[in-house]
């Protein structure tokens, strides 16, 4: 049984060659059951170039019905194979569609080497740079670039070396620390597992031997050991902690303490697949004992205590964004790294990466499947290792909090020194002594709406009935907010979270003032509205929709906005340019259409203390 494992991604734009690349390499090691090669050798895929009686390799891997139906790879195809008596593989076979590039990050997250196609007859285009990027950002550490198809082009040195050259040169920039280029043909066979007669010109290794000569990357082995814990294991007798040991090694008697407390304890008993272990190794799933009581939880990460990444909150990151919709600076997303899911905001977009040219440009957002730097405010304080140190506790996705679609997938690239030492600073006077001297609590109410529903016109009314009764109030209104705090802002969906999170923060301390805040923002997304939810204990923050239909807003134009509209002048109007999202659970529904009196008084029985 082969002992050393590696991990190989192959990439490249669509239609290069891969699936039938890395079928051929199956096959011709022996890696494919032979009732499998013989059902390559009689199903055709539509428009295939394959002759009748010969084995379609791509076949091999592409196992979707829509993959075969189309012609392309989806999904990521895993595969092993045996390189060698002493060494195997699996293979993923990464997409190479734009829109799949979500598929081959994750290929490329646990790969030691890369093979990266390119069409001789296409030449290189930008999805190659693109995934050739991936590879330096995921740190894969060699990159073997097949010029594939070169029966297509008449097996000519001169195209070999010019494509050769310029992906080499690319590979060389991002500082890839191995790169290899093989001339192949997939489809014939040359210098995949044995040497082309067509390509006497070409020196080198065939594709399989080049692979072979790869050691494997030790660096889970030799990084400190990391266990996330996944599940508390509880029984009258028996209290463990299990996970997957993503990196190190584990034993008995060793000191560990908890990421984001730094308590220590010392590992009572080790368990490995059931049984009673001394010692447990990078991906083992095992489960430990503590030699005495501490609190730890789901999402936790137990860690040795010396040299440990402290706690943090703030983070610089590289990303791939992978949605539709731009990536938002100041947009809450869910970070999910293992078991640990916590709410995050991206707080700055510093650059993006141009895939060709490795150049970075300053950017106020993210598209779908551009590359960048950003910055990463969590909740609470974690523990993150920088990728480069610990892969696995280093990188993670971000989660739509609403849909909960995957939008972009990071590795971090160190945390920010002003995430540790930024503290908070408790003062004697508090909440509870300002609420005292008002003489009531203080409170949020979050009034949302079309423009022209009538948010601040029931807010004005509702602050002014509030006075009277001897409470402290005040109201955040979006027009007046953007004449100074938020004035750098636009109408954007970006500048927009950023509003909607400022405004948040703004109420939050001034509820701690002891107020009853009244919001009046279009605030249009829900994601954004639950974001400043989130911010706030239960009962603090109460969301009113103001249910004024389209028409009758527009009807009203209080400040002349759907007119502007209507001229062409307001592109990005809520309602009109841009969605409205109607809120999904609020406290309280008015009908912004009815009378003023009854809207005040359901929002008055909602706002007193």
């Amino acid at each position: 049984m082969p002992g050393a494992l590696l991990r190989i991604v192959t990439c490249g734009s669509v239609d290069d060659g891969k699936s039938t690349l890395i079928g051929r390499l199956l096959a011709e090691t022996g890696s494919v059951p032979e009732d499998t090669l013989e059902a390559a050798r009689w199903t055709r895929r539509t428009g295939s170039a394959v002759a009748a009686g010969d084995v379609d390799f791509s076949l091999l891997t592409d196992g979707l019905e829509s993959e075969r139906e189309q012609g392309i790879t989806i999904d990521v195809a895993y595969r092993h194979l045996d390189l060698s008596d002493t060494l195997r593989a699996i293979v993923a076979d990464a997409p190479g569609h734009e829109q799949f590039t979500r598929n081959m990050v994750v290929a490329a997250s646990t790969a030691d080497v890369g093979i990266l196609l390119v069409d001789a007859a296409r030449g290189v285009r930008t999805q190659t740079f693109r995934h050739l990027y991936v590879c330096a950002m995921m740190r894969v550490s060699t990159v073997v670039i097949a010029i594939n198809k070169m029966d297509a082009v008449g097996f000519d040195e001169t195209v070999f070396k010019a494509l050769s050259g310029r992906v080499r040169e690319a590979a060389d920039s991002l500082g890839i620390a191995e790169v290899h280029t093989i001339p192949v043909s997939a489809l014939r066979g040359d210098n995949v597992t044995r040497r082309g007669e067509a390509m006497e010109w070409y020196p080198g290794p065939t594709l399989l031997a080049a692979l072979a000569a790869v050691p494997p990357a030790r660096v889970a082995l030799t990084a400190p050991p990391r266990l996330p814990v996944q599940m508390v294991l509880r029984t009258p007798e028996y209290r463990g902690y299990a996970g997957t040991l993503v990196s190190g090694s584990l034993r008995v008697g060793d000191e560990v303490s908890v990421g984001r407390s730094m308590v220590r304890a010392r590992i009572a008993s080790l368990t490995v697949a059931g049984s009673t272990a001394v010692e447990a190794s990078v991906g083992q799933a095992i489960a430990v004992t503590l030699d005495r009581e501490i609190d730890l939880a789901r999402g936790d990460l137990l860690l040795p205590p010396e040299g440990a990444p402290a706690a943090n909150d703030r983070f610089a990151c590289e990303v791939v964004w992978l949605h539709e919709r731009p990536l938002a600076r100041g947009r809450s997303y869910l970070l999910v790294c293992g078991p640990l899911s916590v709410p995050a905001t991206v707080t700055a977009i510093r650059d993006k990466v141009d895939v060709e040219s490795g150049h970075l440009h300053s950017t106020r957002d993210l598209l779908i499947n551009e590359i960048g730097h950003v910055e990463i405010a969590t909740d609470i304080p974690i523990v993150l290792d920088s990728y480069s140190e610990v892969r696995d506790t280093g990188s993670f996705l971000l989660v739509d909090r609403v849909q909960f679609d995957t939008v972009a997938a990071g590795l971090v690239v160190h945390p920010m020194r002003r995430g540790v030492n930024v503290h908070e600073q408790r003062f004697e006077v508090d909440r509870a002594a300002r609420q005292e001297l008002s003489g009531h609590a203080g409170k949020v109410i979050w009034l949302t709406g079309l423009p022209g529903s009538g948010k601040s016109t029931i807010a004005a009314q509702v602050e002014k009935e509030l006075h009277l009764r001897g409470t402290r109030t005040y109201v955040l209104d979006g027009d007046n907010l953007r004449l100074g705090l938020n004035k750098d802002l636009g109408f954007t969906p970006e500048d927009r979270a950023e509003n909607v999170r400022r405004v948040g923060e703004v109420a939050r301390l001034m509820m701690d003032a002891g107020l009853v805040v009244l919001v009046c923002l279009v605030s249009p997304v829900q994601e954004d509205r639950d974001a400043v939810r989130g911010r706030f204990a239960p009962g603090e923050f109460c969301e009113v929709f103001v249910d004024t239909p389209l028409a009758v807003c527009q009807e009203r134009d209080p400040k002349g906005l759907y007119r502007k509209a209507r001229l062409g002048l307001i592109p990005n109007l809520t309602g009109v340019g841009q969605d409205y999202e109607v809120p999904r659970s609020p406290e309280l529904v008015v009908d912004g259409s009815g009378t003023l009196e009854a809207a005040v008084q359901a929002v008055l029985r909602l706002a007193l203390p």
